[in-house]
């Protein structure tokens, strides 16, 4: 009996590290226009977003990162890092890193990506310079980090943000010379037709980050995408989801599903917003839900019970 109970601890052991991402896939790279992995093989990621982390810190723990890996099949989570607002990272730089410690030693702990997001709608280069220098120094060594230096430049031009970024780009690869890192474009991550013109040179592993909500954006953006895909650009969707920008307003089934179908054609990862409890329709929980995941399908809201279930799919799938 004892020999049967070591062998089935064995067996679970194996299987659960099967189960870790990273230590299936490693440390990642883009070549040409997709993610591959350490075995030059084609990766997806798939996840979710936690919400503004000033807004919804109670959802940043290590159990609701577990919760999102194992129960709804997340290879990567989003922390989305406030910047400007009362009780982010430029009022209380302490609180926010603390924040974002959480979330990223629980990605490194369950064995998934974890994207560490400059959630900001503004340039703030001496701030963002020196939070990913931190960032990079601490984390720069595991396989696990994707850099995300812009979430959504608004109003800026691309060479604004080009040159922004090529700053960050260098203070992170001056430590941390090859995880993935995520640029931003003008107009809330939708006019990457920017830089397919003018990308940003002499770096490697960069990425385009393009957002959508499928309730406002439609094929006329896909077709953008498309257009930036065969100039060569990375895409990578790091925000989404299926209602209307504003993040309210009912679920477009119909082109959110277009959306899927097209990311899955196009090999492009996603994640889609949020792990809130807000009154709006793109936070995927309930008030009820509880801070360390555990979530019932009566602790989700619409578009969490949709999304859970497209996650969980496409980890069966790949199996």
């Amino acid at each position: 009996m004892k020999i049967i109970a070591i062998v089935l601890v064995c067996l679970s052991t194996i299987f659960y590290c099967n189960a870790q991402p990273v230590k299936i896939h490693g440390r990642l790279s883009v070549d040409e226009t997709r993610i591959v992995d350490q075995y030059n093989q084609p990766v997806v990621l798939n996840g979710m977003s936690f919400g503004w982390s000033c807004f919804h810190p109670r959802f940043y723990t290590a159990l609701a990162v577990r919760w999102l890996h194992r129960d709804w099949k997340c290879n990567v989570v989003r922390a989305a890092m406030g910047v400007e607002p009362d009780k982010g990272y430029i009022k209380d730089s302490a609180t926010s890193k603390r924040l974002m410690r959480v979330v990223i030693e629980g990605a490194i702990t369950e064995g998934i990506y974890v994207i560490i997001d400059w959630h900001s709608h503004n340039i703030n280069l001496k701030e963002a310079k020196e939070f990913f220098k931190e960032m990079a120094t601490t984390y720069g060594s595991y396989p696990n980090i994707i850099y995300e230096i812009f979430n959504e430049p608004d109003a800026e031009t691309w060479p604004e943000v080009k040159k922004y970024s090529t700053e960050i780009i260098s203070t992170i690869r001056a430590i941390d010379p090859n995880n993935i890192i995520l640029v931003g474009s003008p107009h809330w991550d939708q006019d990457v037709n920017l830089p397919a013109e003018d990308p940003i040179s002499g770096y490697k592993n960069l990425m385009y980050s393009l957002h959508f909500y499928a309730g406002t954006h439609k094929k006329n953006l896909r077709d953008r995408a498309d257009e930036a895909i065969a100039k060569g650009l990375p895409i990578f969707v790091s925000e989404s989801a299926g209602m209307q920008a504003t993040g309210n307003g009912p679920i477009d089934y119909d082109e959110w599903n277009k959306w899927i179908k097209w990311m899955d054609t196009k090999q492009i990862s996603w994640i889609t917003w949020s792990v809130s409890d807000k009154d709006e329709t793109c936070s995927v929980l309930k008030n009820s839900a509880s801070d360390f995941g555990d979530w019932s399908k009566d602790d989700l809201k619409e578009s969490g019970i949709k999304t859970r279930e497209i996650l969980r799919e496409k980890a069966s799938k790949n199996k």
